[in-house]
């Protein structure tokens, strides 16, 4: 990273700069930043825009088209002269909340301005404006799922993305929802996105990465491995024994995991990433667990997590491996009335392990080493926390922004961090000022309850026992489901 993340200032004023010199929209993310999903052929720059299909003609021959597509080269020209692109709203929407807010300006963080703070440098900003806006770029930092192989099938997750999810959906078939086609088996496998199903070794994604590995992880600073479950994936341990053999010492390798399977699998993660530290293999690893509030809650949102086995793994790894470890909030609907139950046990945990973790940047010696960051969840509709109401709702974010608060100096690493409080602020700010269409929420709130209840009968679990304080909601979303089954049974009975 050619900046810290945490200089809040920095980001600002690296975004004026860049701004400055090429134009008011300009993101770095669009060349050197890249997810990359061989289950699905498909790509995006980050989890803001969705994914679009990486072309399979001319693969082969171009690799690195996993990476520069045709859409994403266009996404490119429009940045240049100053448009914003559809799929970038997200981080326009949370940059706009400070024109709503003339007496706080430039409060707002976004991706956007993260992302140029986090990798830039002087040298790919003369490689963009020297070359042609249609180059092929090998990206700075790659994000790569090999597979959709999973044991767990969170409720806001995908069959496409799960097989756990995908088998279950295959036996009950799909939800009554107003927007069904997403979770309709038929659609997905008429869509072509489900190649994952296909063994690794003969998906043509997994087989364009091998052949443009060689020449992408020259200058390749970050790769994360994504899943599915990503220590289910053989794909995974055929690239931690190759970068055994052929080391990549410039190079930081992140990886996710739910951390809910049989420890054998951590043990066997630590043994390799202790060697390939001892050898000086990869600069650096990080580990990114996900997990979007605690207790009983947890377990509801994120079928098959088992906190006891979850607790084992999680420690078995911080002692084991001695590094970095960051747990992913994918901040949704049933994290909100529960969500400081969560930040207790981050503080928690910053104190059991400070000392056991060493100071991996003695430049940083008040670095976080139990980390934990908040992106926000926009689909399914059913998890958007904009469902809720906002009188109700807030007081929760709010009482979290105070406890960080509460609990926030830069000086100790057992404590909060300004930018935890600023990117959770955001979260907060996001869902208090941004209002859907009052349509689009009604219909939310019915998906919700028709979500839930079929959830429930599937998978032996009882939402109202799980989230008692959310009973008013549930309540709110059955007398709009019941509402329009009614409605519904009516036109039918006249016709």
């Amino acid at each position: 990273m050619a900046n810290n993340e945490s200089d809040v200032d920095g980001i600002r004023a690296r975004t004026k700069e860049l701004e400055a010199q090429v134009s008011p929209t300009f993101c770095l993310a669009k060349w050197h930043h890249t997810s990359i999903y061989m289950y699905s052929g498909q790509t995006h720059s980050c989890y803001h825009p969705r994914p679009h299909d990486i072309p399979l003609q001319g693969l082969a021959e171009n690799p690195a088209q996993l990476h520069n597509t045709p859409q994403k080269k266009q996404e490119r020209a429009e940045m240049l002269v100053g448009e914003k692109p559809d799929g970038c709203k997200y981080c326009w929407n949370v940059e706009g909340l400070d024109a709503e807010n003339p007496d706080m300006p430039n409060t707002h963080i976004s991706d956007r301005m993260i992302r140029n703070q986090s990798i830039h440098t002087p040298e790919r900003m003369e490689e963009i404006l020297a070359k042609p806006w249609d180059f092929d770029v090998n990206p700075e930092y790659i994000e790569v799922a090999f597979s959709n192989e999973c044991n767990f099938k969170c409720g806001y997750c995908h069959p496409a993305v799960s097989s756990s999810f995908y088998n279950e959906m295959k036996k009950h078939g799909p939800f009554n929802m107003v927007e069904n086609h997403a979770l309709d088996i038929d659609y997905i496998e008429a869509s072509g996105h489900l190649s994952s199903l296909k063994d690794e070794d003969t998906n043509p994604y997994v087989a364009a990465w091998w052949k443009w590995w060689p020449e992408m992880s020259k200058t390749l600073n970050i790769l994360r491995i994504t899943g599915g479950e990503p220590l289910l994936h053989k794909s995974t341990w055929r690239l931690l024994e190759e970068l055994k053999q052929n080391p990549k010492p410039h190079l930081e390798l992140n990886c996710n995991s739910n951390l809910g399977m049989v420890n054998r699998h951590v043990v066997k993660l630590t043994k390799y990433i202790n060697e390939l530290m001892e050898l000086g293999a990869i600069k650096k690893f990080k580990l990114f667990s996900s997990m979007d509030t605690w207790g009983p809650r947890a377990e509801y949102l994120r079928t098959g997590l088992d906190l006891e086995k979850w607790e084992k793994n999680h420690d078995t790894y911080i002692r084991g491996c001695k590094s970095h470890i960051t747990h992913m909030v994918t901040f949704n609907i049933l994290s909100v009335s529960s969500f400081k139950d969560f930040l207790q046990k981050i503080l928690d945990w910053r104190a059991e392990y400070n000392d056991v973790i060493p100071i991996i940047d003695p430049r940083n010696p008040n670095d976080r080493k139990i980390r934990f960051d908040t992106p926000y969840l926009k689909e399914p509709l059913q998890y958007d926390m904009h469902l809720l109401p906002k009188e109700e709702y807030l007081p929760y974010f709010d009482e979290c922004l105070t406890f960080i608060r509460e609990n926030m100096n830069e000086g100790d690493c057992r404590t909060f961090s300004k930018l935890e409080y600023e990117r959770f602020r955001r979260v907060r700010d996001y869902f208090a000022e941004v209002n859907y269409d009052e349509n689009k929420v009604k219909e939310g709130r019915i998906d919700f309850y028709n979500w839930f209840t079929e959830l429930d009968r599937r998978r032996n679990t009882n939402f109202v026992e799980t989230f008692p304080d959310m009973i008013p909601f549930w309540e709110l979303c059955k007398g709009l489901a019941e509402e329009k089954k009614a409605n519904r049974i009516g036109v039918t009975q006249i016709i």
